[in-house]
């Protein structure tokens, strides 16, 4: 099957818009698990109310992850580039977050085992560090994408990193990180307030109100931060349905060129301004006990801030800091229009299958879990 140039360009758009999706929906359905695991411990003071609040999450917490596996494995299939550099170049920064990630299911499974109660505490601080760690990186490695990141292409047209683990942790990339666990912090205990009983529930209103402060208050940092900050620019013409070759085109760095697009696209404010307000509103609502509507200000905090990330590197994926020229943008690291037209079949198949089941089973176990429920089945978490 053949396309069209204007076919492949659309492609590589529509698959840019598919992988932001896929990054929205695994910060929702999977955020609040994360952010409720790095702060449960603060959340619930005894055993039993920290089982309610492990009990909040575990019926949905392994399918909420599918959106983590299908983020990953479209962008080994859309951009094999950018999946090359990331996860072989960066592999220090990903194996610690694969073992954050893998450390909560060994947490959830070992922690009920024994009612002794230093294993009980050991278990509690791996899940902690399992939901806090991954929130931090995830946000250390999107605001690395705006200082770029050292790698280029040998002879071979093999990626190479030439910076370690420790040059990724730049002030502006922690600042990124703080963004990060504050804002799935925030949906982590808009969920809690949500959906457990009390005294969890209020503990939760109280950590969520100062993890909306803490996100808005670094959101409008980094905001200011970017727009003084060395940014990427594509000089040269690009053909945008041309062949995946990133060493066809010149880049230069221009301070405050990462605002580009929404200078061109005014629209686009709408995302940043929306995680703004979200984050405000969130607070408002947890200090009002709505905790329905703190939730959905919270996905409102979790889409702009991803959004805002995503207009602002686009059409970049991975920017280079040693080759600027070398960076990876959405016109020249994507698979051919076959393979993205194939995927995309499978997509529009298998992502509504997958949104009706989320929403099945959280109709299922709708509902508050309280003291009361742990003490009618004493074990387990």
């Amino acid at each position: 099957m053949t396309s069209a140039p204007v076919d492949y360009a659309t492609l590589r758009v529509v698959w840019w818009l598919i992988i932001g999706v896929l990054l929205i929906g695994f910060a929702i359905m999977d955020g609040f698990d994360l952010g409720l695991g790095a702060s449960f411990t603060y959340l619930g003071r005894t055993d039993a109310q920290r089982r309610a609040l492990l009990s909040s999450v575990e019926p949905v917490w392994e399918g909420n992850q599918v959106w983590f596996v299908l983020g990953g494995g479209a962008v080994f299939a859309a951009w094999p580039l950018l999946y090359a550099v990331s996860f072989s170049g960066l592999y220090l920064a990903m194996f610690l977050l694969l073992v954050s990630l893998i450390l909560r299911p060994v947490g959830f499974a070992y922690r009920g085992k024994l009612t002794d109660v230093r294993w009980r505490a050991l278990w509690d601080a791996a899940l902690t560090v399992a939901g806090g760690a991954p929130a931090l990186l995830f946000g250390v490695a999107f605001a690395n994408l705006f200082l770029g990141v050292p790698f280029h292409f040998d002879v071979m047209q093999r990626p190479v990193v030439t910076g370690g683990f420790f040059n990724l942790l730049h002030p502006f990339a922690l600042l990124g990180g703080i963004i990060s666990l504050s804002m799935l912090v925030l949906h982590g205990n808009a969920y809690a307030a949500m959906k457990v009983g009390e005294p969890m529930a209020e503990r939760a209103r109280s950590l969520g109100r100062l993890a909306s402060a803490v996100f808005l208050l670094a959101f409008l940092a980094a905001g200011y931060w970017v727009s003084v900050l060395p940014g990427y620019d594509v000089s040269s013409m690009m053909d945008h349905a041309g062949p995946s070759d990133p060493m066809r085109k010149t880049v230069v760095i221009i301070t405050g060129a990462w605002l580009k697009n929404f200078h061109a696209w005014p629209w686009m404010w709408a995302a940043p301004v929306c995680a703004a307000l979200g984050a405000v509103a969130a607070h408002a609502m947890l200090h009002l006990q709505r905790g329905v509507g703190a939730f959905l200000a919270s996905v409102t905090v979790q889409g702009g801030t991803i959004l805002t990330a995503g207009f602002a590197l686009f059409p970049f994926l991975m920017p280079s800091s040693t080759f600027p020229d070398q960076s990876l943008t959405v016109w020249d690291s994507s698979s051919s229009a076959k393979t993205l037209l194939i995927m995309l079949g499978a997509v529009l198949v298998f992502l509504p299958i997958v949104v009706a089941y989320t929403a099945w089973v959280f109709r299922i176990v709708r509902g508050r879990v309280t003291l009361e429920n742990m003490h009618d089945h004493e074990g387990g978490y």
